[in-house]
């Protein structure tokens, strides 16, 4: 399968708004969970649910008005789970060029009507480039087990 990323651009409005006048992070991981949705469902064929979003950094704010692009792309594949890799770019109407604003992985699982997990297409790396981004999503899987073993007397 083809493995393009799905990207979304729009500009950033008034109601994207937080109190300090920049674009609130709370719009940012919508707009994640938008895109990983639209990876997510496009490569499995099927509805697909968000089961983990881990280690969202934000860079830098987005200011209102600039445009905002959200790029996301499968970067590895269990038997019905997709990791995504999702980057947040903006840049001022006036510039030609966008810098990285926000950056994750979210991890979708395919599933039927009755929420019951389905087989996704496996995602094969070739470039050194995907295979990189492959290991990265392995580590992180092996890291977020350690934090769920912290936090089970917790929950």
């Amino acid at each position: 399968m083809d493995n393009k990323p799905v990207t979304f651009q729009f500009i950033s409005e008034p109601s994207d708004v937080n109190y300090g006048g920049n674009v609130h992070g709370g719009s940012v991981m919508k707009w994640i969970d938008q895109a990983g949705y639209a990876c997510a469902t496009t490569w499995s064929g099927n509805y697909s649910v968000t089961v983990y979003v881990g280690g969202i950094r934000f860079y830098e704010p987005i200011k209102i008005g600039e445009i905002v692009k959200v790029e996301a792309q499968v970067i590895y594949t269990g038997s019905s789970s997709m990791h995504i890799s999702i980057n947040v770019f903006s840049r001022n109407l006036k510039q030609p060029t966008f810098d990285k604003k926000t950056h994750c992985i979210i991890v979708f699982v395919a599933v039927d009507e009755n929420g019951k997990k389905l087989p996704v297409p496996k995602w094969v790396p070739e470039t050194e480039e995907e295979k990189q981004q492959e290991k990265y999503a392995k580590r992180l899987m092996d890291l977020r087990a350690q934090i769920e073993n912290e936090m089970k007397p917790f929950l």
